[in-house]
Protein backbone atom coordinates (compact mmCIF):
# COMPACT_ATOMS: atom_id res chain seq x y z
CA UNK A 1 0.00 0.00 0.00
CA UNK A 2 1.61 3.37 -0.73
CA UNK A 3 0.64 6.84 -0.43
CA UNK A 4 1.57 10.09 -1.93
CA UNK A 5 1.23 13.42 -1.26
CA UNK A 6 1.54 16.46 -3.11
CA UNK A 7 4.23 19.30 -1.72
CA UNK A 8 2.98 22.53 -1.09
CA UNK A 9 1.96 24.60 -4.43
CA UNK A 10 5.64 25.06 -6.36
CA UNK A 11 6.41 21.97 -5.17
CA UNK A 12 5.36 19.19 -7.59
CA UNK A 13 7.34 16.27 -6.15
CA UNK A 14 5.70 13.53 -4.99
CA UNK A 15 7.14 11.49 -1.84
CA UNK A 16 6.01 8.03 -0.42
CA UNK A 17 5.54 7.72 2.81
CA UNK A 18 5.65 3.46 3.25
CA UNK A 19 9.10 3.51 3.26
CA UNK A 20 11.38 3.31 6.53
CA UNK A 21 12.26 6.96 6.58
CA UNK A 22 9.89 9.27 6.64
CA UNK A 23 9.35 10.51 2.83
CA UNK A 24 9.85 14.42 2.97
CA UNK A 25 13.57 14.35 3.88
CA UNK A 26 16.15 16.20 4.75
CA UNK A 27 16.14 16.99 1.03
CA UNK A 28 12.96 18.20 0.40
CA UNK A 29 13.35 20.44 4.03
CA UNK A 30 16.22 22.50 2.04
CA UNK A 31 13.74 23.09 -0.84
CA UNK A 32 11.27 24.86 0.93
CA UNK A 33 13.06 27.25 3.01
CA UNK A 34 16.85 26.47 2.03
CA UNK A 35 17.63 29.37 5.39
CA UNK A 36 15.10 28.15 7.48
CA UNK A 37 16.14 24.70 6.96
CA UNK A 38 19.42 25.02 8.26
CA UNK A 39 18.61 26.45 11.58
CA UNK A 40 15.83 23.92 11.45
CA UNK A 41 16.26 20.64 10.29
CA UNK A 42 15.88 17.02 10.28
CA UNK A 43 19.00 14.57 10.41
CA UNK A 44 20.14 11.83 10.50
CA UNK A 45 20.51 10.92 14.34
CA UNK A 46 23.68 9.87 13.90
CA UNK A 47 24.98 12.92 12.20
CA UNK A 48 24.21 15.33 14.98
CA UNK A 49 26.56 16.77 16.61
CA UNK A 50 27.58 14.64 19.99
CA UNK A 51 29.35 17.66 21.41
CA UNK A 52 26.41 20.09 20.71
CA UNK A 53 23.75 17.51 21.90
CA UNK A 54 25.83 16.78 24.80
CA UNK A 55 25.60 20.56 25.90
CA UNK A 56 22.35 20.49 25.12
CA UNK A 57 21.12 17.45 26.85
CA UNK A 58 23.43 19.54 29.96
CA UNK A 59 20.72 22.14 30.18
CA UNK A 60 17.46 20.82 28.73
CA UNK A 61 14.80 22.50 30.64
CA UNK A 62 13.33 19.21 31.10
CA UNK A 63 15.27 15.88 32.13
CA UNK A 64 14.84 12.77 29.83
CA UNK A 65 17.79 10.71 30.03
CA UNK A 66 16.69 8.23 27.38
CA UNK A 67 17.68 11.06 24.83
CA UNK A 68 21.34 11.56 26.27
CA UNK A 69 23.70 10.39 23.18
CA UNK A 70 24.77 7.85 25.60
CA UNK A 71 21.60 6.24 25.55
CA UNK A 72 19.89 7.03 21.86
CA UNK A 73 23.27 6.10 20.23
CA UNK A 74 23.65 2.84 21.65
CA UNK A 75 20.00 1.74 21.06
CA UNK A 76 20.94 2.72 17.32
CA UNK A 77 24.06 0.71 17.43
CA UNK A 78 22.73 -2.21 19.02
CA UNK A 79 19.41 -2.88 18.67
CA UNK A 80 17.89 -4.55 15.71
CA UNK A 81 14.81 -1.96 13.94
CA UNK A 82 16.21 0.79 15.44
CA UNK A 83 18.58 2.42 13.29
CA UNK A 84 18.48 4.56 10.82
CA UNK A 85 16.35 7.20 12.83
CA UNK A 86 15.86 10.74 12.32
CA UNK A 87 16.50 13.64 14.56
CA UNK A 88 14.47 17.01 14.91
CA UNK A 89 16.86 20.10 15.13
CA UNK A 90 16.28 23.50 16.49
CA UNK A 91 20.23 25.47 16.04
CA UNK A 92 19.94 29.40 17.49
CA UNK A 93 20.69 30.81 14.30
CA UNK A 94 21.20 29.48 10.53
CA UNK A 95 25.25 29.51 11.87
CA UNK A 96 24.58 26.68 14.28
CA UNK A 97 26.53 28.04 16.89
CA UNK A 98 24.20 26.45 19.48
CA UNK A 99 21.99 23.48 19.56
CA UNK A 100 18.72 24.16 21.37
CA UNK A 101 16.24 21.61 20.80
CA UNK A 102 16.61 18.07 19.49
CA UNK A 103 13.86 15.08 19.31
CA UNK A 104 14.54 11.91 17.69
CA UNK A 105 11.80 10.54 15.32
CA UNK A 106 10.42 8.41 12.72
CA UNK A 107 7.58 7.39 10.27
CA UNK A 108 4.15 6.58 11.32
CA UNK A 109 4.60 3.44 9.12
CA UNK A 110 7.47 2.65 10.87
CA UNK A 111 6.30 3.38 14.11
CA UNK A 112 2.75 2.45 13.86
CA UNK A 113 2.28 0.75 10.31
CA UNK A 114 0.27 3.50 9.14
CA UNK A 115 0.88 5.42 6.09
CA UNK A 116 0.27 8.87 7.50
CA UNK A 117 2.25 12.12 6.97
CA UNK A 118 3.00 12.56 10.76
CA UNK A 119 6.68 12.05 12.43
CA UNK A 120 6.28 10.08 15.40
CA UNK A 121 8.68 10.68 18.27
CA UNK A 122 11.30 7.47 18.43
CA UNK A 123 10.84 5.69 22.03
CA UNK A 124 14.98 4.48 21.46
CA UNK A 125 13.82 1.54 24.13
CA UNK A 126 12.71 4.24 26.23
CA UNK A 127 9.61 5.22 27.91
CA UNK A 128 9.57 8.76 27.74
CA UNK A 129 9.47 11.17 24.85
CA UNK A 130 9.88 14.59 26.23
CA UNK A 131 12.40 17.17 23.95
CA UNK A 132 15.34 18.38 24.72
CA UNK A 133 14.90 22.11 25.05
CA UNK A 134 17.36 24.57 26.01
CA UNK A 135 16.13 25.86 29.35
CA UNK A 136 17.36 29.35 28.56
CA UNK A 137 15.08 29.31 25.32
CA UNK A 138 12.58 26.62 25.60
CA UNK A 139 9.74 28.63 23.33
CA UNK A 140 12.30 29.18 20.70
CA UNK A 141 13.76 26.13 20.61
CA UNK A 142 10.07 24.19 20.62
CA UNK A 143 9.05 26.41 17.90
CA UNK A 144 12.35 25.29 16.30
CA UNK A 145 11.18 21.70 16.36
CA UNK A 146 7.91 22.23 15.07
CA UNK A 147 9.37 24.58 12.05
CA UNK A 148 11.63 21.51 11.26
CA UNK A 149 9.10 18.69 11.29
CA UNK A 150 6.92 21.19 8.72
CA UNK A 151 9.85 21.73 6.63
CA UNK A 152 10.40 18.06 5.95
CA UNK A 153 6.75 17.98 5.00
CA UNK A 154 5.20 16.41 7.75
CA UNK A 155 1.14 17.53 8.49
CA UNK A 156 1.24 16.52 12.10
CA UNK A 157 4.25 15.28 14.85
CA UNK A 158 3.17 12.93 17.46
CA UNK A 159 4.37 13.11 20.90
CA UNK A 160 3.77 9.51 22.18
CA UNK A 161 5.20 9.58 25.35
CA UNK A 162 5.05 13.33 26.94
CA UNK A 163 4.97 15.04 30.46
CA UNK A 164 1.87 16.99 29.94
CA UNK A 165 2.52 18.95 32.85
CA UNK A 166 6.52 19.57 32.43
CA UNK A 167 7.85 23.19 31.03
CA UNK A 168 8.34 20.92 27.75
CA UNK A 169 4.93 20.35 26.98
CA UNK A 170 3.80 24.10 27.85
CA UNK A 171 7.01 25.56 25.51
CA UNK A 172 5.23 23.29 22.87
CA UNK A 173 2.01 24.14 23.63
CA UNK A 174 2.87 27.85 23.33
CA UNK A 175 4.90 27.29 20.11
CA UNK A 176 1.85 25.69 18.62
CA UNK A 177 -0.50 28.58 19.52
CA UNK A 178 1.57 30.73 17.78
CA UNK A 179 0.38 29.41 14.04
CA UNK A 180 -3.11 29.46 15.71
CA UNK A 181 -3.56 25.53 16.31
CA UNK A 182 -3.58 23.25 18.70
CA UNK A 183 -2.81 20.25 20.78
CA UNK A 184 -4.95 17.23 20.64
CA UNK A 185 -4.40 14.78 23.12
CA UNK A 186 -5.11 11.25 22.22
CA UNK A 187 -4.92 9.45 25.38
CA UNK A 188 -3.49 9.87 28.79
CA UNK A 189 -1.99 7.72 31.82
CA UNK A 190 -0.37 8.51 35.18
CA UNK A 191 2.39 6.49 36.15
CA UNK A 192 4.12 6.00 39.79
CA UNK A 193 6.74 8.85 40.64
CA UNK A 194 8.36 9.42 43.71
CA UNK A 195 8.76 12.50 45.67
CA UNK A 196 12.12 12.07 46.61
CA UNK A 197 12.44 15.34 48.98
CA UNK A 198 9.87 13.53 51.20
CA UNK A 199 11.12 12.04 54.58
CA UNK A 200 11.06 8.16 53.22
CA UNK A 201 9.50 6.71 56.46
CA UNK A 202 6.33 8.89 56.50
CA UNK A 203 6.14 8.49 52.80
CA UNK A 204 5.76 4.37 53.21
CA UNK A 205 4.14 4.51 56.29
CA UNK A 206 1.22 6.76 54.70
CA UNK A 207 1.23 4.68 51.17
CA UNK A 208 1.37 1.07 52.80
CA UNK A 209 0.12 1.59 56.32
CA UNK A 210 1.32 0.23 59.80
CA UNK A 211 -0.17 -3.67 59.28
CA UNK A 212 1.39 -4.09 55.36
CA UNK A 213 4.37 -2.67 56.71
CA UNK A 214 4.38 -5.27 59.59
CA UNK A 215 3.57 -8.04 57.16
CA UNK A 216 7.14 -6.86 55.18
CA UNK A 217 9.34 -6.75 58.15
CA UNK A 218 7.78 -10.59 58.91
CA UNK A 219 8.76 -11.73 55.26
CA UNK A 220 12.35 -9.88 55.33
CA UNK A 221 12.93 -12.05 58.59
CA UNK A 222 11.99 -15.11 57.19
CA UNK A 223 14.29 -14.19 54.00
CA UNK A 224 17.04 -13.85 56.38
CA UNK A 225 16.37 -17.61 57.72
CA UNK A 226 18.52 -18.33 55.45
CA UNK A 227 21.14 -16.03 55.09
CA UNK A 228 22.11 -12.08 55.80
CA UNK A 229 19.91 -9.94 53.63
CA UNK A 230 21.33 -6.97 52.68
CA UNK A 231 21.00 -3.90 50.21
CA UNK A 232 23.69 -2.29 48.23
CA UNK A 233 23.80 0.33 45.80
CA UNK A 234 27.13 0.19 42.99
CA UNK A 235 29.15 3.11 43.21
CA UNK A 236 32.45 2.78 40.79
CA UNK A 237 31.64 1.60 37.52
CA UNK A 238 33.66 -1.71 38.07
CA UNK A 239 30.85 -2.18 41.29
CA UNK A 240 28.13 -1.55 38.65
CA UNK A 241 29.86 -4.11 36.18
CA UNK A 242 29.26 -6.34 38.35
CA UNK A 243 25.95 -5.78 39.77
CA UNK A 244 24.62 -5.46 36.68
CA UNK A 245 26.09 -9.24 35.39
CA UNK A 246 23.79 -9.89 38.52
CA UNK A 247 20.98 -8.27 37.50
CA UNK A 248 21.18 -9.92 34.13
CA UNK A 249 21.56 -13.01 35.04
CA UNK A 250 18.50 -12.65 37.73
CA UNK A 251 16.11 -10.98 34.99
CA UNK A 252 17.34 -13.87 32.78
CA UNK A 253 15.70 -16.77 35.40
CA UNK A 254 12.52 -15.22 35.69
CA UNK A 255 9.57 -14.95 33.10
CA UNK A 256 11.40 -12.45 31.05
CA UNK A 257 14.11 -14.90 30.05
CA UNK A 258 11.31 -17.65 29.23
CA UNK A 259 9.73 -14.95 26.90
CA UNK A 260 12.93 -14.06 25.76
CA UNK A 261 12.65 -10.52 26.49
CA UNK A 262 15.02 -10.28 29.19
CA UNK A 263 18.08 -7.93 28.40
CA UNK A 264 20.45 -10.74 28.51
CA UNK A 265 18.56 -12.95 26.11
CA UNK A 266 19.24 -11.28 22.83
CA UNK A 267 22.59 -10.59 22.03
CA UNK A 268 22.20 -6.55 20.50
CA UNK A 269 20.14 -5.76 23.99
CA UNK A 270 22.83 -6.69 25.93
CA UNK A 271 25.30 -4.84 24.03
CA UNK A 272 23.07 -2.00 24.65
CA UNK A 273 22.84 -2.16 28.26
CA UNK A 274 26.48 -2.96 28.51
CA UNK A 275 27.85 -0.11 26.71
CA UNK A 276 25.09 2.48 28.57
CA UNK A 277 26.38 0.93 31.83
CA UNK A 278 30.18 1.82 30.34
CA UNK A 279 29.42 5.25 29.47
CA UNK A 280 27.34 6.78 32.21
CA UNK A 281 28.02 4.66 35.50
CA UNK A 282 31.36 7.11 35.52
CA UNK A 283 28.86 10.13 35.88
CA UNK A 284 27.29 8.71 38.48
CA UNK A 285 24.28 8.34 35.78
CA UNK A 286 24.14 4.73 35.96
CA UNK A 287 23.28 2.42 38.96
CA UNK A 288 21.93 -0.88 40.11
CA UNK A 289 20.73 -1.65 43.43
CA UNK A 290 21.22 -5.29 44.38
CA UNK A 291 19.47 -7.11 47.73
CA UNK A 292 21.37 -10.12 48.67
CA UNK A 293 20.91 -12.85 50.47
CA UNK A 294 24.17 -14.12 51.66
CA UNK A 295 26.18 -14.83 48.66
CA UNK A 296 23.31 -14.40 46.55
CA UNK A 297 21.50 -12.16 44.80
CA UNK A 298 17.88 -12.16 45.47
CA UNK A 299 16.33 -8.81 43.62
CA UNK A 300 17.98 -6.41 41.30
CA UNK A 301 17.46 -2.75 39.81
CA UNK A 302 18.66 -0.61 37.41
CA UNK A 303 18.37 3.54 37.94
CA UNK A 304 19.63 5.78 35.73
CA UNK A 305 19.80 9.85 36.16
CA UNK A 306 19.37 13.01 34.48
CA UNK A 307 19.86 16.28 36.61
CA UNK A 308 17.14 15.89 39.64
CA UNK A 309 15.53 13.15 37.98
CA UNK A 310 16.01 9.63 38.34
CA UNK A 311 14.19 6.66 36.41
CA UNK A 312 13.62 3.30 37.91
CA UNK A 313 13.86 1.45 34.92
CA UNK A 314 14.37 -2.13 35.19
CA UNK A 315 13.56 -4.47 37.84
CA UNK A 316 14.08 -8.42 38.64
CA UNK A 317 13.53 -10.65 41.63
CA UNK A 318 14.30 -14.18 42.25
CA UNK A 319 10.68 -15.73 41.45
CA UNK A 320 11.39 -18.81 43.98
CA UNK A 321 10.91 -16.63 46.41
CA UNK A 322 7.97 -15.03 45.37
CA UNK A 323 6.09 -15.72 49.04
CA UNK A 324 8.95 -13.25 50.76
CA UNK A 325 8.00 -9.71 48.33
CA UNK A 326 12.04 -9.34 47.42
CA UNK A 327 11.21 -7.09 44.44
CA UNK A 328 8.68 -5.23 47.21
CA UNK A 329 11.77 -5.62 49.59
CA UNK A 330 14.43 -4.46 47.10
CA UNK A 331 11.73 -1.16 46.16
CA UNK A 332 11.86 -0.19 49.92
CA UNK A 333 15.25 -0.24 50.49
CA UNK A 334 15.81 1.85 47.05
CA UNK A 335 12.92 4.42 48.34
CA UNK A 336 14.75 4.76 51.34
CA UNK A 337 18.19 5.09 49.42
CA UNK A 338 16.94 7.64 46.98
CA UNK A 339 14.79 10.05 49.37
CA UNK A 340 18.25 10.26 51.41
CA UNK A 341 19.99 11.50 48.51
CA UNK A 342 19.93 15.56 48.02
CA UNK A 343 20.50 15.65 44.55
CA UNK A 344 17.56 14.26 43.70
CA UNK A 345 13.94 15.80 43.46
CA UNK A 346 11.92 12.89 42.16
CA UNK A 347 12.30 9.41 40.28
CA UNK A 348 9.80 8.29 37.48
CA UNK A 349 9.06 4.76 37.91
CA UNK A 350 9.23 3.71 34.49
CA UNK A 351 6.33 1.28 34.84
CA UNK A 352 3.03 0.79 33.41
CA UNK A 353 0.67 2.43 34.40
CA UNK A 354 -1.52 0.05 36.29
CA UNK A 355 1.81 -1.73 37.57
CA UNK A 356 0.40 -3.69 40.75
CA UNK A 357 3.42 -3.13 42.91
CA UNK A 358 5.24 0.50 42.19
CA UNK A 359 1.57 1.84 42.22
CA UNK A 360 1.33 0.95 46.14
CA UNK A 361 4.83 2.10 47.20
CA UNK A 362 4.74 5.22 45.35
CA UNK A 363 1.83 7.01 45.67
CA UNK A 364 2.70 10.06 43.59
CA UNK A 365 1.61 10.49 39.88
CA UNK A 366 3.63 11.58 36.27
CA UNK A 367 0.76 12.89 34.37
CA UNK A 368 1.51 11.44 30.83
CA UNK A 369 0.04 12.23 27.81
CA UNK A 370 0.10 10.80 23.48
CA UNK A 371 -0.48 14.19 21.84
CA UNK A 372 -1.17 14.67 18.00
CA UNK A 373 0.37 18.53 17.49
CA UNK A 374 -1.30 19.78 14.39
CA UNK A 375 1.29 21.21 11.78
CA UNK A 376 -0.80 22.37 9.04
CA UNK A 377 -4.53 23.94 8.99
CA UNK A 378 -7.21 21.65 7.77
CA UNK A 379 -9.33 19.01 9.10
CA UNK A 380 -6.42 16.42 8.06
CA UNK A 381 -5.34 16.47 12.08
CA UNK A 382 -8.90 15.24 13.17
CA UNK A 383 -8.48 12.42 10.82
CA UNK A 384 -5.12 11.75 11.84
CA UNK A 385 -6.20 11.17 14.99
CA UNK A 386 -9.34 9.15 14.94
CA UNK A 387 -6.70 6.71 12.54
CA UNK A 388 -4.47 6.58 15.33
CA UNK A 389 -7.17 6.25 18.03
CA UNK A 390 -8.35 3.61 16.18
CA UNK A 391 -5.17 1.69 16.38
CA UNK A 392 -5.12 1.83 20.17
CA UNK A 393 -8.55 0.63 20.90
CA UNK A 394 -7.39 -2.54 18.49
CA UNK A 395 -4.35 -3.22 19.85
CA UNK A 396 -5.77 -2.88 23.55
CA UNK A 397 -8.49 -5.48 22.66
CA UNK A 398 -5.98 -7.90 21.18
CA UNK A 399 -3.75 -7.11 24.48
CA UNK A 400 -6.45 -8.06 26.57
CA UNK A 401 -7.02 -11.22 24.30
CA UNK A 402 -3.78 -12.29 24.56
CA UNK A 403 -3.55 -11.94 28.25
CA UNK A 404 -7.01 -14.06 28.90
CA UNK A 405 -5.35 -16.71 26.93
CA UNK A 406 -1.71 -16.61 28.42
CA UNK A 407 -3.83 -17.51 31.75
CA UNK A 408 -6.05 -19.66 30.82
CA UNK A 409 -2.66 -21.80 29.31
CA UNK A 410 -1.41 -21.14 33.20
CA UNK A 411 -4.50 -22.76 34.95
CA UNK A 412 -4.13 -25.71 32.13
CA UNK A 413 -0.68 -26.49 32.97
Amino acid sequence: MAMHLQLPEGHARKLSLVDTHFGLTRESAAVLRPEAARAAELVALEAVPVGAWASLYARAVEPNVFYSPEWALAVTRHIPGDEKISALLAWDSPTKKKLIGFLPVTSTWRALKLPLPVLVTWHGYAPLSVPLLDKDAAEEAAEGLLQAAREAGAFALLVSVLSEQGPAAQALRKALGKSGVAACTLHREQRALLDATSGAEPLLQDALGPKKLKELRRQRNRLADDGEVRFSVSVSPQQTQAALEQFLKLEAAGWKGKRGTALGAQQGLNRFIREVARKLSPQGNFEVATLTRGADAIASGIVVRHGKRAYFFKTAYDERLSKCSPGVQLTLDLTRHLCADETLSSVDSTAAADHPMINQVWKGRLALAETLMPLRAGPSASIFAAVISGRRVLREAARRIVHRYRAFKEKSS
